[in-house]
């Protein structure tokens, strides 16, 4: 049985240098699929979103929900190890999830409060307001999403959100550059606001 001669590497010499191809070792086993058999993952993928997107609303309410009551064990036995790192999943969850569900503003009040736990460097010492607003944002923009005005207010009240608890942060890790760097990057978190 005689192997295939493999295709010659082709130089082309101009003045100043060569240009060396190499054939394509993969072409003799690619095989090509006739435009009506192709494949969209893409497709698939949003056409599977959008057949669960009727239950998005419930999927938010019920991590909105988680998260008050991560806060709410927070509240009666203060920041230990567990009832902290419930709240911190229960909004890095939200983070996670909420731009996917239609609710970009809770994503980013999620953020701000991650980043608070994440970054303050003593927790009992954070102004509970600081953490009970952010919950209670995160609750608003889930039960008042469906409301006209709602987009622009939750976005407001997500930058907002952000700013006093980045000055918090500044503030409380005046002396610690190393959380200074992090707190002054970028927000990850996709945002579709206005």
């Amino acid at each position: 049985m005689a192997k295939d001669k493999a295709p010659a590497i082709q130089v082309k010499s101009y003045p100043t240098h060569h240009v060396i191809t190499q054939p394509n070792p993969l072409k003799k086993v690619l095989s090509r699929a006739e435009e009506k058999d192709l494949d969209d993952p893409v497709a698939r993928a949003e056409a599977a979103l959008a057949g669960l997107s009727g239950e998005f609303k419930s999927w938010m309410d019920t991590e909105a929900e988680r998260l008050t009551k991560a806060y709410a064990a927070v509240l009666k036995t203060g920041f230990d190890d567990d009832a902290c790192e419930e709240m911190f999943r229960a909004a890095h969850d939200i983070k996670g999830d909420a731009a996917t569900f239609g609710y970009p503003a809770a994503a980013e009040v999620a953020d701000s409060l991650c980043r608070i736990i994440e970054h303050a460097p003593d927790l009992d010492k954070v102004p509970a307001e600081l953490f009970e607003h952010h919950v209670n944002a995160v609750q608003a923009i889930v039960h008042d999403h469906t409301r006209y005005h709602s987009p622009t207010v939750a976005a407001e009240l997500s930058r907002r959100l952000r700013r006093v608890a980045d000055d918090y942060l500044i503030q409380v890790n005046r002396n610690r550059p190393e959380h200074l760097e992090a707190i002054l990057a970028p927000s990850l978190v996709p945002s579709d606001l206005p």
